[in-house]
Parts: C-alpha cells; sequence; structure tokens
C-alpha cells in the first residue's frame, strides 16, 4: 500500500508542501534561508545564523561506561570490545541545576553532531546534559538492548528508560534540580515513549519533554527514506551511475568513522558540489546515507541474534576477520527489509502473532495518542516540508497537540535545528 506511492509525487510534494500547508510560523518573518527541504536537510543553516555556543574546552564533561549486557562480552568477536559496555557523555554544571537527557537520531551514536550541539545549546543554558546514543546504533544494540533487533518502539523506550536510570545511579551525587527530555528524528519518537514509561515508572517525574522532527508513523517515514534511494536521476543513461558515486563516498566515510552520523556524513565530500545537484540527487544522497543506517543496524542484529541473514551463525569471526563482505552484503537490505525479516518476526514470536498494521500502530506517535493529547508537558518542533512525514502526519500533530506544536515552512529533515530562531524557541519552552 504504502509502496505504492510514487517517488515523483513524494519529491514534488514535499517541494510543495510549504506552500499547501498552514504553517504556524510565517515564512517571511521566520527567514530560514534554505527552502529546498533536501538541501536544507544535507546542508543544514549556515553559521552565521546560528548562535553562539561553548567550545569543548569550555564545558566540564567526561565520557562514562555502563555494563548492561555483561554476557554480550562473551558472545560477540573480539573486534566489538569497543562497545561491549555502552558509553555515554554528560557535561555538568558546577552548581545545582536541571539535567536534560538528550537521545540521538536514526543509527546515531551518543556523540553525533546533532546532540554535540545540543549539548552546548542547554549547557550554555545551565543544564547538566547526558549524551545517548540511539537505541538503534550498533554500541545501543550491543551493550544496552535485551533483543537487539530495535523497531519496537515500546521495547526500545524500556531498554532507554533502564540507560537513563543507570546513569542516575553512577552520579548519585550529582545535584539535579528537575529532569527534562528531548530527541532529534527517531530519538524524538523515542522521547515519546520513555515519557509514556516514565508516569507509571516515576524515576523522573520529566518535567518537559521536546519532540524534535519525530517520525509520525514509523512505517511511512521509513518507506519514504527507502524511496530516496530508488530515485531516478535525470540525464544520466545509467540509474545507478549517482547512487555508486554517492555510496563510494559514503562508505569512505563510514570505514573512517566506524558509523554513520547522518548530519555529518551527508555533508562529507558534498560541500563543494552541493549547488551543482539536482534534486533528483540530493534526495538519493538523504536516501544512501539513511541506507548505510539501515544496513549497520540489520547487521549488527543479525550478529546478535545469529539468525544467519547476512553472516552465516557459525562462521568464525575473529579480531583479524573482515566484516566488509557482510555489511556489503547488508547494504542490500533497507528499512523495510530490516522490518520484515528482522523485526516482525521478531515481534510476532513476542505477541503470539499479529499484523502487520498493528505493529505500525504501535510503534508510532498514533499509539500515545491520548496521552500526547492530555500531556501539556510534551511539546513538537516540526518542519512542515520535512521528508520522513506522510499523508496525514501534520494533521495528526495538530489534532494531538494543538497549539504545543510549532510547525516551521522550511528546514527538511533536523536542517534548521541550529538555526538561531529554533534554539531560542527550543531554550523557551524549557524555561517555561
Amino acid at each position: 500500500m504504502l509502496r505504492s506511492l510514487r517517488l515523483a509525487t513524494l519529491l514534488g510534494g514535499l517541494l510543495l508542501s510549504a506552500c499547501t500547508l498552514a504553517a504556524d510560523i510565517d515564512a517571511a518573518s521566520y527567514g530560514y534561508p534554505l527552502t529546498n527541504p533536501f538541501e536544507a536537510t544535507i546542508a543544514s543553516t549556515p553559521p552565521e545564523l546560528r548562535p553562539e555556543l561553548p567550545s569543548d574546552e569550555e564545558i566540564n564533561q567526561s565520557d562514562y561506561n555502563l555494563n548492561l549486557r555483561p554476557e554480550r562480552a562473551f558472545s560477540l568477536p573480539d573486534n566489538f570490545w569497543p562497545v561491549k559496555k555502552l558509553r555515554y557523555r554528560m557535561a555538568r554544571q558546577d552548581h545545582p541545576a536541571p539535567l536534560i537527557f538528550l537521545i540521538a537520531g536514526t543509527g546515531a551514536p551518543y556523540n553525533s553532531s546533532l546532540n554535540e550541539y545540543l549539548k552546548k545549546l542547554y549547557y550554555k543554558a545551565g543544564y547538566h546534559v547526558v549524551q545517548l546514543s540511539s537505541p538503534t546504533s550498533f554500541d545501543f544494540m550491543t551493550s544496552a538492548s535485551r533483543f537487539a533487533t530495535p523497531g519496537v518502539s515500546k521495547e526500545d523506550a524500556e531498554d532507554m528508560y533502564r540507560v537513563m536510570q543507570a546513569v542516575r545511579a553512577q552520579h548519585p551525587h550529582l545535584a539535579i534540580t528537575d529532569f527534562y527530555l528531548t530527541g532529534y528524528s527517531l530519538g524524538a519518537l523515542d522521547a515519546a515513549f520513555v515519557s509514556h514509561l516514565d508516569e507509571t515508572r516515576h524515576s523522573f517525574n520529566f518535567k518537559r519533554v521536546l519532540l524534535l522532527n519525530p517520525p509520525v508513523n514509523l512505517y511511512t517515514s521509513v518507506s519514504n527514506l527507502d524511496k530516496l534511494v530508488q530515485t531516478q536521476v535525470k540525464g544520466i543513461n545509467n540509474s545507478t551511475t549517482f547512487y555508486e558515486l554517492v555510496l563510494g563516498k559514503l562508505t569512505r566515510y563510514f570505514q573512517q568513522k566506524g558509523y554513520i552520523d547522518l548530519n555529518d556524513a551527508l555533508l562529507y565530500d558534498f560541500q563543494q558540489s552541493r549547488q551543482h545537484l539536482s534534486n533528483e540527487q540530493m534526495a538519493m544522497v538523504i536516501g544512501t546515507s539513511f541506507r548505510f543506517s539501515a544496513a549497520d543496524i540489520a547487521f549488527t542484529s543479525d550478529l546478535i541474534n545469529r539468525r544467519g541473514l547476512i553472516t552465516p551463525p557459525k562462521y568464525p569471526i575473529t579480531e583479524g576477520s573482515s566484516l566488509t563482505p557482510f555489511f556489503k552484503r547488508a547494504l542490500q537490505c533497507d528499512f523495510d527489509c530490516y522490518l520484515t525479516e528482522q523485526v516482525i518476526p521478531m515481534w510476532r514470536a513476542r505477541s503470539d502473532g499479529g499484523s502487520l498494521l498493528q505493529l505500525v500502530d504501535q510503534v508510532s506517535l498514533y499509539a500515545l495518542k491520548d496521552y500526547l493529547k492530555g500531556s501539556s508537558k510534551i511539546a513538537v518542533m516540526h518542519n512542515a516540508d520535512d521528508v520522513i512525514l506522510g499523508p496525514g502526519d501534520i494533521g495528526f500533530l495538530r489534532s494531538t497537540f494543538g497549539d504545543r506544536l510549532t510547525l516551521y515552512p522550511h528546514g527538511g529533515h533536523c536542517g534548521n535545528i541550529n538555526y538561531r530562531v529554533n534554539s531560542d524557541a527550543m531554550l523557551e519552552f524549557f524555561r517555561g
């Protein structure tokens, strides 16, 4: 059903959505300069329009480890040793202060570029800040996830909640006045489910929760991103030529970093060529970077659970083994493939069956509609032209959050989070 939406409709709809959807923030008064959603997603905010923030040297911060899944130390290959314990970063004030948890987006580690930006923003405003990896990052999957098959939002939230509790327990003398929570992209969806869980667990009693560019219907969002990879690039006889170019650049990035930081990777080696890319090419750049995240998730989940879909269950992997052939195989698996081959079978086995539609409802904001509608402490900031939104998503946000939804006309997917206007609005929300 969702697959039947043509990519041309998706591309055209994104470029027109800022005009056809009534935005809370007027485009003229907003002032964000990038009106093309693909360009905004890739390029983010021009440096001169970002707020002044402290340098790393000016922040009192350290990285810490949590040993949450000690049994995996013996079941995983030696070359996974860096992620057998969960790493996180804390920036602390020298006085009693509120603490804010930051949850990274799809596949991103705790020190992703957007998490780093948000850390500096909130630290300057006087908060203790804890940066956490996404439940879909390979380090979280390896060292904190019970089932190492992220995608079932309730399960991911329970894993994340245990991490937050462990972080708090590791710093018993840190003077905290209140707890706050935010996340961007998939991390925003995680934050919504974590907040809902906290209503019964009461470990934090979050005072305010901010969702930045969350997927509304997770399946719609991943389907949109999968379609971007399939874009036909005009003027190129061989439709795979540009994809291979993007793939080669991102492969070199991945080999250097060991993961894909979406916001950083999108700009990698494209700064000079960005102005010469067509909409179709920019769409493919975005889709390909998300394909790397999907491949990383699929590979890690398959290896930890020994499912044999990508890595043969009995294949001997040592510290010297090359994982490249298996990762190349994983690159053939998009988000839909991962959901179909790994998430749905695991979910059905644990829930006594169930249809795909039931799962889609359970992992989306729709599952929390009554809670979100009635909780005045939760707000959303989103963009009318975000590439992850589908038909009806903005209507759902409007009817559910009312005046707690701030809808910007431009910004693509998270491209305007570091814009001064957005940053000021985030700080104002948490001060309220």
